[in-house]
């Protein structure tokens, strides 16, 4: 053994910076990627991440992982990571490239992910012509999920969904998604690559090293193809498969560049700046600063209200929701809104989630409201278990179902339609019902609840009846304060 010391020593090949030094999916083994023996994703990973070492863009770049095989990159690759929903990653990696336009953005997918439930994404993203760099893996095969077939899989090749071969009849032809997305105007590189000998390697590897460069220069989207082995779904040695993709694959997917105007393409525009945080509203049109009045003071830094709507369509579950959280951003509060509803046009489900708080909102989902509006019995028997202790329920109806009945929360059931009715119309109830909501959660001033009434109702008569509305609903509610409803 020599005598010489490890600096007389150039080392040729070794672990990427842009690798972790350890790889902590599994306790065990965080050496070692959780790939097959033979798979290609690991040949690509370490492409890419030389890639970043060599233009010294680690502390700048952005994977965005998919799901499928890689479904794991963040646990390898030490830059900044977003998990992305199956296929798409091209819109994460927009949204992400625009907003942070100094960062390097590279979109890592997978064929069952990019050209199946992706496809959109991909093919729209490279038609705006997006600044940013997209791995695409080919092994012509949903691997992840057990060989299904897949768009990439070769006219005759068998998986789990094609015993028999695939057939052009039955299942289509084998998608070139390189030569589609060369037929646009606005990618400047696509190139397909193999990985099927050390030739094709070596090309590879610099195909890949351009995709994420002409980023870096700022030139715009860029696509390598990589014809990618797959030893376990393909039930091939890593040898044989390596052979498959160079003497199989290739003759349904020729290797080369499709599209490369590197040479000639300028560099993209800078976006313009985002506008200031005090113009959004302005901008949106969401609020009238004018119209602006901050909730009570000692209500600051307290207020989270959670309300969950649900009735019918027609009933207006989404309007009472609307209203409140208009009403919500006019006091200054953080608002979220989300409806869900049914096809129907009337008569279907219909449901909408609330959120009022003073800090950020994590989430808009409510799973357990402060508030249940129901409208109607069935929303009533479905939600009540999921209001927490202290609650209110503010049922459409005569009398609670005794199988709803708690004693541990505030309930007041009236016939609010009909009161609504006995106003001048029973489509007022929503904002009567609304009317003993924002008495039973006295945190929004009235300015402001006025002041969202007025923007989201124009038609003058309505306006007066649902303001006549909300009084009653409010009457209603101190009156069974008095007595009338049950009080937990």
């Amino acid at each position: 053994m020599s005598n010489a010391t490890e600096a007389e020593y150039e080392v040729a090949h070794g672990r990427p910076k842009a690798f972790y030094e350890n790889f902590e999916r599994k306790d065990e083994l965080q050496h070692q990627t959780h790939y097959c023996p033979g798979c290609g994703h690991g040949i690509v990973h370490k492409m890419l991440a030389q890639a970043i070492d060599e233009l010294g863009i680690q502390n700048r770049t952005i994977l965005i992982s998919p799901v499928g095989c890689s479904v794991f990159a963040y646990y390898y690759f030490d830059v900044g990571n977003v998990q992305g929903a199956h296929g798409r990653a091209p819109a994460v990696a927009t949204a992400v490239k625009r907003s942070q336009p100094q960062s390097i953005v590279i979109g890592y997918q997978g064929d069952g992910d990019l050209a199946a439930i992706g496809s959109a994404e991909i093919l729209h993203a490279a038609n705006r012509g997006e600044n940013i760099t997209v791995i695409f893996v080919n092994n012509a095969i949903y691997s992840m999920t057990g060989g299904q077939v897949a768009p990439t899989t070769l006219l005759g090749q068998r998986s789990t969904t094609t015993p028999n071969g695939r057939s052009a009849a039955n299942e289509g032809y084998p998608l070139h998604v390189s030569e589609l997305l060369a037929t646009l105007e606005a990618p400047v590189y696509i190139e397909r690559v193999g990985l099927g000998d050390n030739r094709q390697v070596a090309q590879a590897q610099h195909a890949v090293r351009r995709a994420v460069e002409n980023q870096v220069r700022g030139l715009g989207f860029s696509l390598v193809e990589v014809l990618s082995p797959c030893p376990t779904i393909w039930k091939m040695s890593p040898v044989e498969a390596q052979h498959w993709v160079r003497e199989v694959m290739e003759k349904t997917f020729p290797l080369g560049a499709f599209r490369d105007r590197t040479k000639d393409a300028p560099a993209k525009a800078a976006p313009p700046a985002a506008p200031a945080l005090e113009d959004i509203s302005r901008i949106l049109g969401v609020a009238d600063e004018g119209a602006v009045e901050e909730i009570d003071a000692e209500a600051k830094g307290a207020v989270d209200l959670q309300v969950r709507v649900a009735g019918f369509g027609g009933q207006g579950v989404l309007l009472l929701g609307e209203v409140l959280a208009e009403a919500g951003l006019h006091a200054g509060l953080q608002v979220s809104w989300l409806p869900s509803y049914g096809p129907e046009m009337r008569s279907g489900t219909s449901n909408c989630h609330v959120r009022l708080a003073r800090e950020p909102i994590d989430s808009p989902l409510v799973v357990h409201p402060d508030v249940l509006v129901a409208m109607n019995e069935p929303s009533l028997h479905k939600f009540c278990a999921s209001v927490p202790p202290g609650g209110w329920i503010l049922y459409n109806g005569e009398t609670v179902p005794a199988e709803c009945e708690r004693k541990d929360l505030h309930i007041l059931a009236r016939p609010f339609t009909h009161v609504a009715d006995e106003l001048g119309d029973g489509r007022a109830g929503n904002m009567v019902i609304l009317g003993a909501l924002l008495e039973a959660t006295p945190i929004l001033p009235q300015a402001s609840v006025d002041a969202a009434l007025g923007q989201l109702v124009k038609n003058p008569r309505w306006l007066a009846l649902d303001e006549r509305a909300l009084a009653r609903g409010r009457e209603l509610l101190r009156e069974s304060l008095q007595g009338v409803c049950h009080d937990g």
